[in-house]
């Protein structure tokens, strides 16, 4: 049986960057902390865990307060609120956000400032899409499919349609022709009224993630089985997981090496081994090893690599 790690996944340039700064942080001999988890992978979550990265939220800043302590802001960003919190605290910020959610933040605040209704195709307490929201007063509509479009947003008002940066394109491109086609119905069906709508989509998603789309479709299919990743948190996780999915029905979705089943590689030939855009390097070279017969599954230990 061969195993291939597939070459396009792992960490994109954000998260690569996001975890480098925490590492050179953290190689100051520095105590530094985390606002939330720093991605959505538990295991590397551990492995840096190991390395002294503490996780908080935003209610220990007052503990942590004057303690001369750094605060690494994830690749999700946070709202403008954090970082009022951490200077009125002296808390010193390291802004780790991933410059494509910054741009997004920042189109974001243009439109609501000129007084478009702003629109989010996202999960609503997902952490990218609650600083998207901090930055518009709290005041965006969040959406999850078209008909959560169709049923929440005023078309009468001047609107622009974006999406967090981790969702399908296949779906956030559903939502803007359901909603072109709304707008289109009622200018016909009240011009008097409905003239002056004006509808904006821009697309603010990752081009690594939905880049790595039709190759990983491809790669699925190429293999008998197919072992996916990632952390059960990750957004792109599952939109990844749901392309290779559908193109090799025995795909399989793991967090832990311990969740894989033996029967799962009955009579395959072939494996392939691909992750999110959270899923570390290390972590698919264990889940390889593992399925080689080089690290027992049941019983691994999170050193083997680091």
């Amino acid at each position: 049986m061969t195993v291939t790690i597939d070459k396009y996944s792992g960490f994109c340039w954000g998260v690569v960057r996001t975890v480098q700064i925490a590492e050179e942080t953290l190689a100051e001999n520095t105590k530094v902390y985390v606002l939330g988890h720093i991605i959505h992978n538990p295991r590397e979550i551990e492995r840096l865990e190991q390395k002294g990265l503490e996780t908080i939220t935003t209610a220990d800043f007052e503990r942590i307060a004057n303690t001369g302590a750094k605060v690494l802001i994830r690749a999700h960003g946070e709202p403008p609120e954090t970082y009022r919190k951490a200077l009125d605290l002296g808390i010193e910020i390291i802004d780790a956000t991933c410059p494509v959610v910054t741009k997004l933040q920042e189109r974001a605040r243009k439109f609501y400032i000129q007084g478009y209704q702003v629109v989010v195709f996202g999960k609503k307490d997902h952490a990218e899409v609650l600083g998207v929201r901090g930055v518009c007063n709290d005041e965006c509509i969040v959406v999850k499919n078209v008909q959560d479009a169709l049923d929440n947003i005023d078309l009468k008002k001047k609107t622009v349609l974006f999406s967090q940066t981790t969702m399908d394109r296949p779906t956030f491109l559903e939502i803007t022709k359901a909603l072109k086609e709304r707008v289109a119905a009622e200018v016909i069906i009240d011009t008097m009224e409905s003239i002056a709508t004006e509808f904006h989509a821009k697309d603010t998603i990752c081009g690594q993630v939905s880049g790595r789309e039709n190759h990983l479709a491809k790669f699925a299919a190429e293999n008998d089985v197919v072992i996916f990743a990632a952390g059960k948190a990750s957004s792109n996780g599952k939109v990844l997981f749901d392309v290779c999915h559908a193109a090799n029905p025995r795909t399989y979705f793991i967090e832990d090496i311990s969740e894989i089943n033996p029967k799962w590689l009955e009579g395959a030939n072939s494996v392939g081994i691909s992750g999110a855009t959270s899923t570390p390097q290390w972590y698919m070279e264990l889940v390889k090893s593992a399925l080689e017969g080089k690290v027992p599954i049941a019983d691994y230990e999170l050193t083997v690599i680091q």
